[in-house]
């Protein structure tokens, strides 16, 4: 019986050893897994730029003292993207005081760097229409007053500590100006020569890019922005 179980024992196939992979195969492989990491990185970066955060460069004067020409700045886009989703409609993503970046209104593929002093009411997200007269402000209306460099938001004059007192001063005067909801009232730091709100009005909601929270060149002044 012994003799019988080694005879078949021994014709058991033996089992197969694994095959070398091949130079050009394992060549292939390898240029097939960089081409993955490069596109999974071009998607990523494309979405960080397009939803998240994005880089900006100033051009002119307007922002002096707080940005000079040709510093670069760092704009987060996300949280006022969420905003306009009826699910974050109560997210405040840009407040007075803010550094702003948007589109321009009358200008097509130029955007702003300038500061917002103040904004209207929120958007009602109600169907409800009104009857009121077009030019006639509301109960809730944001009056703002540009009066020889102060500035007055329902008459009452905002302190602006990111402003020296002598970038304050303006001979120009602007009456009162009430903002729809949904509309923000910006200014640049350099009043003397920055166009702006005084000059196209209010900016509606939907062309702010984001708020700019950070210039980060040149190196030697990398800084958070207030």
């Amino acid at each position: 019986m012994a003799e019988s179980y080694e005879r078949k024992a021994d014709n058991l196939p033996e089992a197969e050893a694994p095959s070398p992979t091949s130079p050009t195969q394992e060549v292939k492989r390898e240029a097939i897994e960089f081409v993955k990491m490069i596109a999974w990185f071009l998607i990523a970066f494309f979405v960080v730029k397009t939803y998240v955060i994005e880089g900006y460069e100033v051009q002119g004067p307007s922002m002096i003292p707080t940005l000079n020409d040709r510093e670069r700045i760092l704009v987060l886009k996300l949280p006022h993207i969420l905003s306009q989703f009826r699910l974050f409609g109560g997210m405040d993503a840009l407040k007075e005081g803010n550094i702003v970046v948007f589109d321009s209104r009358d200008e097509p593929n130029k955007r702003y760097v300038k500061r917002v002093i103040a904004r209207g009411p929120h958007r009602s997200s109600t169907n409800t229409a009104s009857a009121q007269a077009q030019d006639a402000a509301p109960d809730n209306a944001v009056l703002v007053r540009f009066d020889a460099g102060t500035v007055y938001v329902n008459n009452k004059r905002i302190a602006e500590q990111y402003l020296p007192e002598s970038q304050r001063i303006s001979e120009d005067r602007q009456p009162d100006v009430a903002l729809p909801p949904g509309t923000y009232y910006v200014l640049g730091d350099n009043r003397a020569v920055s166009k702006d709100s005084r000059s196209f009005g209010p900016v509606d909601d939907a062309r702010f890019v984001g708020r700019a929270v950070v210039c980060f060149w040149p190196p030697g002044k990398i800084r958070f922005l207030q």
